[in-house]
């Protein structure tokens, strides 16, 4: 008997997928950063529908309305990225055990993080909502870029690059940059741009959360500057290029940061401090990453696998 034909999933088909899915969620936080920017966070008044009577926005809700329901659109598009990267990550058979839980991550975040923007509407933009609706988004963005790593990596045990007490700085430093992440979130519901002018904020003083964001910063830029040059003592320059990566960024991220402080906030570059923000995690996770790499299994634990295969399946094995 022969089996059935499966649609062919290439390896490179679910790298392209993955790395969609990265952009996608990106994307979404920095359209999400305009709905805010642009006093449009309550331009659809409720959830899950735009108005009681419609799920659609109508021609006397304005640009507002718009930009909002716009932006609710969007996440349809996310979600079907991720649906399409679960699917082929199914029908991809050699790699479906090893990436089918963050495939799943990645798609189920996506509904997830939609409820709390939902809840975010329902709650009238309350700040410390608005911060956990962001930090929802780079949890997906975190699990989609594992997912992509895993794309590109071999089944098979994972083997450290760099010695014990710099994998533990490189955790520290990870920790530190989820930190930057929340402080960040505080430090924005704390000023002027809530969404829509009737949203309250968290009663937080602007300015002294400000300092203590920058400095978590300068802790963060500090911490990245140790891994560049302590990566490069131990020969590692996988990792030392990922750490002065990152330092790039930091700086790049912290410079748009001091200029919109000093300018008093405008809109465009507090958009682009958000996009700065999911560079940030991204560099971090590809540091992390860099202190390890995934090895092929060897040739007996894929033999014992593929005869346990043949036991549990006799009749496919004999016809394959």
């Amino acid at each position: 008997m022969m089996r059935p034909a499966r649609f062919p999933v290439s390896a490179a088909l679910l790298r392209r997928l993955a790395l969609a899915s990265i952009i996608a969620n990106v994307g979404i936080v920095v359209t999400g950063g305009a709905v805010r920017l642009t006093d449009s966070g309550l331009g659809c008044p409720t959830w899950p529908r735009c108005t009681d009577e419609s799920y659609t926005a109508t021609a006397e809700m304005g640009i507002n309305g718009a930009i909002e329901f716009g932006n609710r659109l969007l996440t349809f598009a996310v979600g079907l990225i991720a649906l399409a990267t679960l699917v082929a990550v199914l029908l991809h058979r050699s790699r479906r055990r090893s990436l089918l839980p963050l495939a799943v991550a990645v798609f189920l975040g996506i509904p997830a993080q939609a409820v709390i923007g939902g809840i975010t509407v329902l709650t009238n933009l309350n700040p410390w909502v608005v911060g956990l609706h962001f930090l929802a988004s780079m949890a997906v963005i975190a699990a989609a870029y594992a997912l992509w790593r895993r794309t590109k990596e071999p089944d098979g045990p994972t083997v450290a690059v760099v010695p014990a007490p710099l994998r533990t700085l490189a955790w520290l430093t990870t920790l530190v940059s989820v930190a930057v992440l929340v402080i960040g979130t505080w430090v924005t519901g704390s000023g002027p741009h809530a969404g829509d002018h009737g949203a309250a904020r968290n009663g937080l003083d602007p300015e002294s959360i400000a300092q203590v964001h920058a400095d978590s910063v300068f802790l963060l830029i500090g911490l990245s500057v140790a891994l560049v040059f302590a990566f490069r003592a131990v020969g590692a320059t996988g990792a030392a290029r990922a750490a002065l990566v990152l330092l790039a960024v930091e700086l790049g991220q912290g410079l748009i940061g001091f200029v919109q402080y000093l300018t008093h906030l405008p809109a465009l570059l507090v958009g682009a401090h958000m996009l700065g923000s999911c560079l940030v995690l991204l560099a971090t996770l590809s540091v992390q990453w860099s202190t390890r790499e995934r090895r092929p299994a060897p040739a007996s634990a894929t033999s014992a696998g593929a005869a346990t295969d043949a036991e549990a399946h006799p009749v496919a094995a004999a016809h394959s």
